[in-house]
């Protein structure tokens, strides 16, 4: 991979950015609250993740791209971002006996919502600051940034939460309590990567600059080369 990718601020804060992000998403999907804490059985889960889903893949394949046209892909991952991070703030709420529909669904819709508007516009940034003949490796550059940001948080993640939950265990903290303290843990430090991601973003990320369209670019190069702006036959 050639480290020239890296000389674009884009590129290489869209990859740190995202690995950051991956981290607390990683950690909310594998860390196994729901499973060891509230009991749910595989399909329950599954069913538990649907409303996040759904609302990811309306905002990327609905929304997301006219906003990015509208208002910057900057201007849009922002607001993504403090959805992610909120969740995750709500999520290192939850109680021993939480609620599926007020403890968990609204983190869940917030996930979603974070993610759908986050990740296209990462994306839309980390191409636009590669050339054309370097599209293909700044694709693949954000796709294993995606992979290794997340295994290695959900590695991080899972040893800190395991060792919060044994300390408590050894203090004589009930089994369930110090479980769910672990992943309260866990998502807290997933939050302040986020925040950390928010800040790399705001100061390093740069919307691209809207192509010109063809009538500006003509009468740009007839001034650039001397010609007058106004055609012959006005």
């Amino acid at each position: 991979m050639p480290l020239r990718l890296f000389r674009s601020r884009n590129v290489a804060g869209a990859n740190v950015i995202q690995a950051l992000l991956v981290v607390g998403m990683f950690g909310m999907f594998f860390l196994g609250y729901m499973q060891r804490i509230l009991d749910y059985g595989a399909l329950e889960v599954g069913l538990a993740f649907l409303p996040a889903t759904i609302v990811m893949g309306a905002m990327s394949f609905r929304f997301t791209g006219q906003l990015n046209l509208r208002f910057g892909p900057v201007a849009t991952l922002l607001p993504g971002m403090v959805a992610i991070g909120v969740g995750m703030l709500l999520f290192a709420m939850t109680p021993v006996d939480a609620d599926y529909w007020t403890d968990i669904m609204p983190a869940m819709g917030l996930f979603g919502l974070g993610a759908g508007l986050a990740f296209p516009s990462l994306m839309t940034l980390a191409m636009s600051g590669a050339t054309e003949s370097d599209s293909g490796l700044a694709s693949g550059l954000v796709n294993t940034s995606v992979q290794v940001g997340g295994a290695i948080g959900l590695a991080v993640l899972a040893t800190l939460a395991t060792d919060r939950t044994d300390g408590l265990l050894a203090d004589g903290v009930s089994n369930a309590s110090a479980l769910n303290s672990g992943y309260h843990f866990a998502y807290l430090i997933g939050a302040g990567l986020v925040a950390l991601a928010l800040v790399i973003a705001v100061g390093v990320l740069r919307s691209p600059e809207p192509a010109a369209s063809g009538g500006e670019t003509d009468e740009r190069a007839r001034r650039t080369e001397g010609e007058p702006a106004y055609s012959e036959a006005a």
